[in-house]
């Protein structure tokens, strides 16, 4: 497909938010769309954008070539599930360039796990180097009713298939009051007995989900403390470019991370932004304000409006979110729901 030249964009100044941070790491979602319906992240019965509203690939690869112009290293493709989106290879194969060329560092994706049987040879082929899996249970019925259409065969059959390829993994777990809290040991065992990092993540209070969120709600202070108490947790102070905090399991040799943007806000390094499918730039996860990327994107062949815009719109992000789940506070901080923005 036709190809952005980023040489043809020299000179062009790194972008700096409002607090001094680089950004330097862009998370897109290629899709609304996924294959399983998670309780936590959308509701059974979703109304998906019309395909005419999205991104073409060629869109895509020039947006995220734009970012990639103007200093960003780390790049994630996201949904919905990304792997679901049509033709998709073509976008890592077009974007695999910038891992040549050496101006980018990693390409990388979040998925579900249900097509990675299918695409990771692939995957490994156009430069992505590791990956991050959603899982939040290994018991099947429970992965059922969790993920309400998926199936757990399916998905450690692509863990097994990305291993093989030589992908690297990292499991990403929600934690789920009263659902999976009583197999986050078994969870990190099996994790790191297969060589792949564990995280846990608090659930964000993204969109409308027919479940309440304080219900599902388990804060990560108190799975910590309970591992503590079977677990020597060693503090690391590694860091992946994204809001985890790791420890050290010592029984297990592997490395546990924690997620918790309502125990403990992770803002203050913040140096990402998100793009939707849509070309809707949300310069925070937790707040709504946005720039819509796709007008400048589709008035000019040159890329000096979008420039213009993407500049407009650093300069606004905050210095944090506001994610917030009490008594007072049921209803979710904001309408979007999670496959919106991405995972």
């Amino acid at each position: 497909m036709p190809v952005y030249d980023l040489d043809s964009a020299p000179g062009r100044a790194p972008l700096i938010d409002p607090f001094g941070r680089d950004i330097t790491y862009l998370r897109v979602s290629v899709t609304d769309r996924c294959d399983f319906r998670c309780v936590y992240c959308m509701a059974e019965h979703m109304t998906f954008l019309p395909k005419a509203d999205l991104l073409t690939l060629e869109e895509l690869d020039r947006l995220c070539s734009a970012f990639v112009a103007r200093g960003v290293r780390k790049l994630r493709l996201t949904g919905g599930e990304p792997l679901v989106r049509r033709g998709i290879m073509t976008l890592f194969s077009s974007l695999s360039r910038h891992l040549a060329s050496g101006r980018l560092d990693e390409i990388t994706l979040t998925t579900n796990g249900s097509q990675l049987a299918r695409y990771a040879g692939e995957l490994k082929a156009h430069g992505v180097r590791r990956v991050n899996v959603s899982l939040d249970t290994l018991d099947a019925e429970k992965f059922r009713a969790i993920t309400r259409w998926g199936a757990l065969d399916q998905v450690l059959a692509g863990i097994d298939a990305a291993q093989a390829a030589g992908l690297k993994i990292k499991i990403n777990t929600v934690a789920l009051k009263g659902v999976n809290e009583d197999e986050f040991p078994r969870l990190i065992e099996w994790a790191h007995g297969r060589g792949m990092d564990l995280t846990l993540i608090e659930v964000m209070p993204l969109g409308d989900i027919g479940e309440g969120r304080l219900d599902q709600y388990l804060p990560l202070s108190l799975v910590r403390a309970r591992l503590g108490g079977r677990f020597s947790l060693a503090e690391l102070d590694d860091r992946t470019g994204g809001p985890a905090r790791y420890v050290r399991v010592a029984e297990t040799g592997g490395r546990l991370g924690f997620i918790t943007p309502l125990t403990h806000n992770f803002c203050e390094s913040c140096n990402r932004v998100r793009v939707t499918c849509t070309g809707t730039l949300y310069m925070c996860l937790g707040q709504e304000d946005a720039a819509d990327l796709r007008q400048p994107l589709r008035a000019s062949e040159g890329n000096d409006l979008l420039f213009a815009a993407i500049d407009e719109a650093i300069a606004r992000k905050p210095k944090g979110h506001d994610f917030i789940i009490d008594r007072r506070h049921r209803r979710p901080a904001l309408a979007r729901h999670m496959n919106v923005t991405g995972g």
